[in-house]
């Protein structure tokens, strides 16, 4: 649970993208200059309000800007193409088309900004349609069309565009090329990049990027090295792909070599040493960085407390000036996953403004270290105090509430889920659903189940899940083909419930079924959880040598064979007295586990059954050897909204003597009412 994603170092398709963008943008703002250069004179003095339309569009006040409009007592065909492209500027179409369906004249800027802004949006046949019934057409018309077509994931029609083109620029190349490299289509794009006449920065860039983002990037390299004049995002996309490539040294090389040095490529390179674990080298060029960037510093302590160093990462953050609070979250998160819980809440608390996600990262914290009580507390706290809850927050707390099965707790936390708009929030309402269903109310948890809008894998897992912990079978099962009937593929946790569902009602056959279409059908490699379900199923029926199959299945998969599959077989020898598998199952438990008591004193048992006394009195002397003591019986029951736990032989509650009074009344009335049935 960090919050600073990893980035990406070299030219993404998303940068082609932009590329198209601003090229649109280039071109519009340069046709409405040039259209405000040839506006009628008669119209000079409506300039500056044409201006002021563009700049209320521009900063989103698109009510302001239609107010200009309506009470300007005359317009000419700058200010309704400015309006025009506003509205779609401002993601409103139909106000856009609207409005140039009312226009008294068009001009070709009118026809190209109306193109842009649906091709924008995704109305391809729209904007196809207006191309067809221009009066007439410029370049910028066509570039229009092909950056839409490339955009909207129709490079062979922008291809077949882009070939009857009367007469083309350097733009439609480039935008061709960058569609053939953003669809790993390399060989086309060297193809027609052979084929230009001219090219600019842009082009070079283009292939370098893609060339570099495939592999090649040797070929990428030539082509650096080829180039008539560089600026500097060539220089950064050519780093970028030796990043990319994992070739972190050459990227280190081709930085030295730079003329000059801009924000971007500081960053890219400190960023890259990041990603090849290099973060000490990380700090210490981002120490020589002339412009800092706080994501960056973040990603630098972010890389030190994911490498263990939690301690050494906070005295950094001490004496240094870059952290923000994203920097001390993580860092709070770091001690949590190391278990310093109060030096992580030590570090909550002295931290004066708070967000809603330090507050989050703390009680989630605090309930993954078993300080559930505590995580519910800071919980009341940032009601009152805190930033607004968010669907983390509730996420946190039905979780807690979920691991101390605290019922009346989250159906509090329910109410205020509701109260706060995220009763539709799909990970919220997956945190109730399980929730509900570990606190015992399968009830709610199938209600809140079906309540919800949309449902993603873990919804479905939650509710199989939750049935499979109450021994609901059936149920379990009628969840999983409803899940597979919505499209839903199941996960390895879906089976996990499952095959749990089908050892608790003893459902053999079913178990096989779904075991093979879990490995077979969906390709999911069985994990020692789906062999322990599977254990623990034929065991309890005693088909302890098919159980047995499985453990060698799993040491054919080179699956280590773990404690609990051994003690459910163990479990299930006990049961059907095979004592001989099961003394070999007892012994492999013990091997990963020698304080696992219960193991110790099954095995006594078991020599007992079988007359072996004297193995039986070895075993128990081993254990105490070993320092090994049984742990008492443990059982709790919640009384408004308070927890009571019980242990074996503890007398120290403060009600006990009414207890043990009202527990022997209890029996008298057992005892009454066996000798009345009787």
């Amino acid at each position: 649970m960090f919050f600073v994603a990893r980035p990406s170092f070299a030219l993404r398709p998303t940068w082609i993208f932009s590329l198209y963008r601003r090229t649109s943008i280039l071109l519009s703002t340069s046709t409405s200059c040039l259209q405000a250069r040839h506006a009628p004179p008669t119209f000079s003095n409506l300039k500056p309000l044409n201006s002021e339309i563009s700049n209320c569009m521009r900063n989103g006040l698109v009510e302001e800007a239609q107010k200009l409009f309506d009470e300007m007592p005359q317009r000419n065909v700058v200010t309704w193409n400015s309006m025009i492209r506003g509205y779609f500027l401002n993601g409103r179409r139909s106000d856009g088309i609207s409005l140039f369906r009312r226009m008294p004249e068009r001009d070709i800027f009118s026809y190209n900004t109306v193109i842009a802004g649906l091709m924008q949006c995704g109305d391809v046949d729209d904007a196809k349609d207006i191309f067809d019934v221009m009066p007439f057409r410029d370049v910028v018309s066509w570039n229009s069309m092909i950056a839409g077509y490339v955009r909207n994931g129709l490079l062979e029609k922008a291809i077949q565009l882009f070939d009857e083109m009367p007469s083309k620029d350097v733009i439609s190349w480039n935008l061709i090329i960058g569609g053939l490299v953003n669809c790993d289509k390399l060989d086309s794009a060297e193809e027609y990049f052979g084929k230009m006449n001219r090219r600019d920065l842009v082009s070079w860039t283009i292939m370098i990027s893609g060339l570099a983002r495939a592999g090649r990037v040797d070929k990428a390299r030539k082509l650096f090295e080829s180039m008539p004049m560089k600026d500097d995002r060539a220089w950064n996309a050519m780093m970028a792909g030796y990043i990319e490539n994992g070739q972190i040294e050459m990227a280190e090389e081709l930085f030295e070599k730079m003329p000059e040095r801009n924000f971007d490529s500081w960053n890219g390179l400190v960023n890259g040493l990041v990603g090849s674990q290099r973060v000490d080298d990380a700090r210490r060029l981002f120490m020589e960085m002339p412009e800092k960037c706080q994501k960056t510093w973040n990603n630098i302590v972010l890389a030190y407390i994911r490498n263990g160093l939690v301690k050494d990462t906070h005295g950094v953050l001490e004496k240094t000036p870059y952290g923000n609070i994203v920097s001390w979250t993580n860092l709070i998160v770091g001690y949590f996953g190391i278990g310093e819980v109060g030096i992580a809440v030590k570090i909550f608390e002295s931290i004066q403004d708070k967000d809603a996600t330090i507050w989050n990262a703390t009680i989630f914290g605090l309930g993954e270290n078993d300080r559930g009580e505590e995580g519910l507390k800071l919980f009341t706290r940032m009601i009152r105090l805190g930033p607004r809850l968010d669907k983390a927050t509730f996420t946190s707390v039905l979780t807690i509430c979920s691991n101390l099965e605290a019922l009346q707790l989250g159906r509090q936390a329910h109410g205020l889920v509701i109260k706060a708009g995220f009763s539709d929030i799909v990970s919220v309402s997956n945190a109730m659903v399980t929730m509900y269903a570990r606190c015992g109310n399968m009830d709610c948890a199938l209600m809140e189940f079906r309540s919800m809008s949309s449902r993603d894998v873990i919804s479905w897992n939650s509710i199989i899940c939750g049935f499979a912990h109450h021994g609901n079978g059936k149920e379990a099962l009628e969840m999983i083909e409803k899940m597979r009937l919505a499209n839903i593929e199941p996960n390895h946790i879906t089976f996990i419930g499952v095959l749990s569902a089908c050892s608790h009602k003893g459902l053999v056959e079913q178990g096989r079924y779904y075991f093979n279409l879990m490995k077979n059908e969906c390709s999911i490699q069985p994990l020692s959880e789906h062999y322990t379900c599977l254990v623990d199923l034929f065991g309890r029926f005693g088909l302890i040598d098919e159980a047995l199959s499985f453990l060698v299945e799993m040491k054919m998969e080179e699956i280590e064979v773990p404690p609990s599959v051994w003690g459910a077989l163990l479990g299930a020898c006990r049961i059907h007295k095979n004592y001989d598998v099961g003394v070999i199952a007892g012994e492999k438990v013990l091997e990963k586990e020698p304080h696992n008591s219960g193991v110790y004193l099954i095995l006594a048992e078991m020599y007992l059954g079988s007359g072996k006394r004297e193995d039986a009195e070895r075993i128990l002397a081993r254990m105490k050897n070993n320092g090994v003591k049984k742990q008492p019986g443990c059982s709790w029951v919640e009384i408004n909204n308070s927890g009571h736990v019980f242990l074996s032989g503890d007398r120290s509650n403060p009600h006990f003597e009414r207890i043990c009074c009202v527990l022997k009344l209890l029996n008298l009335e057992m005892e009454k009412t066996e000798l009345q049935t009787t």
